[in-house]
């Protein structure tokens, strides 16, 4: 019993981690986002090096107001910049500016955004992430699930022949993220572990866009990139072995 609660707090604060990582990974925010509209809205308080260890999975005790502020934080999100804005504009003119480009909550299976208790259940490993967010790409995993992705979306062709329709399907806006995107694609580089985490929903979108795929979650479509994955590295054997 007591390993099984040993374990069963391990694992809540790795899926804790995985929820804050992919959270900053789709907004591409830094540490210091959460803790300065925390402070500028009068949330609670909680301190960047909370939030780095929270996303790295090394704080082992956090007090309730950093699950109390995560949570009032977040419901504020999900009301929409529109609420916040004026008084951002006043009090963080440049917090509001990174908000103004991204500022996305996270949401429950039901489409609610998670509460303090919500974030504490996880963290304790008493809930489950939410089905969007439940998924772990290992580092070693990343480079062949970047050729992966560029197969599985351009349906084997070539990145000159594919490149425009698939870049009008990706959903994001940010100019960083579509240019880090469209070098993975074109095999100029691999998306790394963390990045993949944060990028794979709006990746899911950009596959059921091409695709007009329904009732496909994001963990399906993970799925998917490994089977391709490991069809890409028997490819790969057999073209060794002939050439040889």
């Amino acid at each position: 019993m007591k390993s099984g609660f040993r374990d069963e707090l391990i694992a809540g604060r790795r899926a804790m981690a995985h929820l804050i990582h992919v959270w900053h990974e789709r907004n591409a925010w830094s540490h210091k986002v959460l803790p300065a509209l925390a402070e500028s809205l009068d949330l609670g308080r909680v301190h960047s090096s909370q939030i780095s260890n929270l996303r790295n999975g090394k704080l082992v005790s956090p007090s309730p107001e950093v699950f109390f502020a995560l949570g009032k934080v977040n419901k504020a999100l999900s009301l929409g910049l529109e609420k916040i804005k004026n008084h951002l504009s006043i009090v963080n003119p440049e917090l509001l500016k990174i908000l103004v480009d991204s500022a996305i909550p996270v949401e429950g299976n039901e489409g609610n955004p998670l509460s303090a208790g919500d974030f504490f259940e996880i963290f304790v490993g008493l809930a489950s992430l939410p089905s969007s967010f439940d998924w772990f790409i290992e580092d070693n995993e990343a480079s062949f699930l970047s050729a992966s992705l560029a197969d599985y979306l351009c349906k084997g062709k070539s990145w000159r022949i594919c490149g425009e329709q698939v870049m009008a399907a990706y959903p994001v806006s940010k100019k960083q993220r579509r240019e880090r995107f469209a070098e993975v694609m074109a095999g100029l580089r691999d998306y790394t572990a963390e990045e993949l985490d944060g990028e794979l929903l709006d990746l899911h979108a950009t596959n059921r866009t091409l695709n007009a795929i329904e009732g496909q979650g994001a963990d399906d479509f993970l799925d998917n990139l490994r089977q391709r994955g490991l069809l890409l590295k028997d490819q790969e054997k057999l073209e060794i072995i002939f050439s040889d």
